[in-house]
């Protein structure tokens, strides 16, 4: 069909103008006003420390998209952020021997949150709103309990150099941070991931998931590995926040809804079946971006929470639509290209063609519209 036809660049156009997309756009956009309201914003150095304290809510972000693609919401991923920050703080303290065994507990940990919410989401049916958010508040009450809401805990500096560090002496960018290294692996991992069976099936169970399990899909399976994903995301963000953040309760406070604002900025469909993991990512800097740039223009900071849920509705709004489109294409569109036409026959035509005897042509979506591959 035409929407699918032509070169690359006409192709790569096309793309361009989907939700997951756009958002591509949108961050240069943005990353130039913000440059225009601080010049110095634009050098090498600043960029990439900042892509560095993006990175961990971009990888968040990437967590939430495998649950949003799915078809499911987590509101756990502030508290698991929090568990972890706190478990590092307090039981690392300042003995090097026990960064390895904390981590792989914090690993370990994470993993156990996201098989709860994934089995109580599809063996129990209960709905993962609630059911994570029955986790956000269970684990944000733990936490109080073992801090009392005052920050405990010191992690010793080798620890923080995950969030703080970085390879020193680059020529041109002078620092690459860690948290922009572990960002990079992150998303190279969710790429390969979602170009694998389990990708294309998770976007299919969230797209119809009575189709997957017909086909032959373990829904409750694949959606619970979804939840996994989105807690082990959570645990890496923790782990690089230890670095800068430091030790309290309150960080990693409202993480979830701003994962959930950068997966949507990024063109993914609440209700699953359509978006794009690095689109997710993108969405995260987008968002980031917008901070900075009110924060320049002298916009008090309170509005971030107000810019959040307007930001919510209208992308929910315009993806839905815009995907919409990209499912069906314009009837006329459509018509034209198969022979057929919606309008009368001309009445000095006697040899117009039969409709009834016209073909149907078969429909290649383009790679990572549907798929999650890009």
């Amino acid at each position: 069909m035409p929407l699918h036809e032509g070169g690359v660049l006409g192709r790569f156009g096309r793309t361009l103008v989907t939700p997951g997309g756009a958002v591509f756009v949108l961050v240069v956009l943005l990353l130039a006003a913000v440059v225009s309201a601080n010049p110095s914003f634009g050098e090498p150095g600043s960029l990439i420390r900042f892509i560095g304290r993006t990175a961990p809510i971009a990888i968040a972000a990437i967590g939430q998209y495998f649950v949003i693609v799915s078809g499911e919401f987590d509101l756990s991923m502030g508290s698991v952020v929090a568990m972890q920050v706190v478990l590092a703080g307090n039981l690392i303290g300042q003995d090097e021997s026990r960064i390895l065994p904390v981590m792989l507990l914090m690993v370990a940990l994470g993993a156990l949150v996201g098989i709860i919410n994934g089995l109580a989401t599809t063996i129990l049916k209960v709905p993962s709103f609630i059911v994570t958010l029955g986790m956000m508040l269970a684990l944000s009450g733990l936490v109080l309990y073992l801090t009392g809401g005052a920050a405990t805990g010191n992690p010793v500096d080798s620890f923080r150099q995950i969030g703080r560090g970085g390879i020193r002496d680059v020529p041109v960018l002078d620092i690459i941070p860690y948290p922009a290294i572990i960002l990079l692996v992150v998303a190279l991992g969710a790429v390969w991931l979602m170009r694998r069976p389990f990708g294309r099936t998770l976007v299919a169970t969230g797209d119809n998931p009575e189709a997957a399990r017909l086909s032959g899909a373990s829904v409750w399976w694949v959606k619970t590995r979804a939840f996994v994903l989105s807690s082990l995301a959570a645990t890496v963000s923790g782990i690089i926040l230890v670095g800068y953040a430091g030790v309290h309760p309150s960080v990693g406070s409202g993480y979830e809804f701003t994962a959930i604002t950068a997966v949507v900025i990024g063109g993914v469909v609440l209700g699953g079946g359509r978006g794009w993991v690095l689109s997710a990512a993108a969405g995260a800097f987008a968002l980031e971006l917008l901070f900075t740039l009110l924060n320049f223009l002298g916009v008090a900071s309170t509005w971030r929470p107000t810019v959040q849920g307007v930001i919510i509705i209208l992308a929910v709004a315009a993806s839905a639509r815009v995907w919409s489109g990209v499912r069906r294409p314009d009837k006329g569109l459509l018509n034209r290209h198969t022979g057929n036409s919606d309008e009368p026959d001309a009445p000095n035509e006697p040899d117009a063609p039969d409709r009834s005897s016209t073909s149907t042509t078969t429909t290649t979506p383009t790679p990572g519209t549907t798929t999650g591959e890009n």
